[in-house]
């Protein structure tokens, strides 16, 4: 089978117009955007950031440069997930882009559940809302006292009683739980007992965040910073009812809507950790080429041609891997593509994490500071290495699939 990674020219139009945007109406934006936070309270939107979010929104919109991570939908741009990479690379290069074209995480993940297994009453309520950038949500899968990164320890109860289940536990590090124009969760729950098969112990159920019950703790800080207004939140469940008609697709089917849900969030997560090396590596040839030490620019000392050169080479490297992800995925068999999705996972934050340090060097005191964007693109992708699954899970399960054409014993 033809392996196509390149762009149409009709995709490559389109990524010239997503990153024509971010050059020329978003990134002069963007340091006035996160400057609002200290402004009043920093769990609220000050009017300037709304100013600034909602206008570039409805110019996105009305440009027609809207919900391209809809892959395979009428409601989406008809894109492939390959196609969908090249666009994605260039919103990672701003923080505040892929909010702009509604093309943000936890979101994306969360309008896919929608979409694949919500009710027609669920998709009018949260996926309609969703989808024309009127509303947030959350997606919370990870507990505070066990090992999340093998999610069949999770143990969140989820108890039925009549019509209402009922929830209590603790979730945390529930990305997006803190902006107030979040409604929605989508919570992973335990709704079976030992006795059950492993992976079908568990659902998942959406729970309206306004539901009498839930406390939101505290802000999870990352790096002594609690990415306000977006921000990690730690939860507690006490005695929550949820409606028994909120519970996706029946009781025990939690992990399978959890692999529909994270593949293509992992693809995403590290198309857009492409494009902050990208912008690191632009910022770092920039800086070398304009500040002098010793008589000289700084590109010609020390080891510095080959720091460039080095990050070009992973840069180009990732990439590549990134798209051929992307291509399994799009032969719609997710087994198949589950280890090449492991692979980027592992692969391309390091790689940002290796150009963005680099270029945070390059910069000397300037590059740890708050007048760049460098320091926080490094603390945003340091943790990406966590999020959707550790490294070490993801390099087990590409060793797993490796050993498996060796052998006929389980591994």
């Amino acid at each position: 089978m033809d392996m196509n990674l390149g762009l149409s020219p009709r995709v490559a139009a389109l990524r010239d117009r997503v990153a024509a945007m971010i050059r020329d109406d978003i990134a002069p934006l963007a340091e006035e955007y996160h400057a609002e936070v200290a402004v009043g309270d920093r769990w609220a939107f000050t009017p300037r950031q709304t100013e600034i979010l909602e206008g570039l929104k409805s110019k996105a919109k009305d440009a027609g440069l809207w919900n391209f991570w809809l892959t395979d939908s009428d409601k989406g741009s008809g894109l492939s997930t390959v196609e969908y990479a090249y666009l994605a690379e260039e919103m990672g290069k701003v923080t505040i882009a892929a909010e702009v074209f509604n093309c943000n995480a936890p979101d994306t993940g969360n309008m896919e559940v929608f979409e694949r297994y919500g009710t027609p009453a669920m998709k009018d309520q949260w996926l309609k809302p969703l989808l024309n950038g009127e509303i947030r949500s959350a997606y919370l899968m990870t507990e505070p006292d066990v090992a999340s990164s093998d999610a069949t320890n999770i143990a969140l109860s989820c108890v039925r009683d009549g019509g209402d289940y009922v929830l209590n536990g603790e979730k945390w590090w529930a990305s997006g739980a803190g902006d107030p124009r979040t409604a929605v969760y989508i919570v992973m729950v335990r709704t079976g007992d030992d006795a059950a098969p492993k992976h079908q112990r568990h659902s998942m159920i959406v729970v309206d965040a306004k539901t009498p019950g839930i406390e939101v703790l505290r802000p999870m800080q990352v790096y002594g910073h609690d990415d306000a207004p977006h921000g990690h939140m730690h939860i507690r469940f006490t005695n929550v009812r949820v409606p028994a008609d909120n519970l996706l697709l029946g009781e025990g089917r939690g992990f399978e809507i959890a692999q529909g849900r994270l593949g293509p969030g992992r693809i995403h997560h590290c198309m857009r950790a492409i494009g902050q090396a990208e912008a690191a590596l632009e910022a770092m040839c920039k800086r070398a080429l304009a500040r002098e030490a010793f008589g000289m620019p700084i590109a010609t000392l020390g080891a510095n041609f080959d720091i460039i050169a080095e990050a070009r080479m992973k840069i180009e490297q990732a990439r590549l891997l990134c798209l051929k992800a992307a291509w399994m995925m799009d032969q719609g068999d997710a087994r198949a593509a589950a280890p090449w999705i492991s692979q980027i996972k592992v692969v391309a934050p390091k790689v940002a994490l290796e150009v963005i340090d680099e270029a945070i060097q390059m910069h000397g005191a300037m590059g740890i500071s708050q007048d760049t964007p460098l320091a926080a693109a490094w603390t945003a992708t340091r943790t990406l290495r966590m999020a959707d699954g550790p490294d070490a899970v993801h390099r087990r399960q590409v060793a797993r699939a490796e050993l498996r054409k060796h052998t006929q014993q389980k591994i």
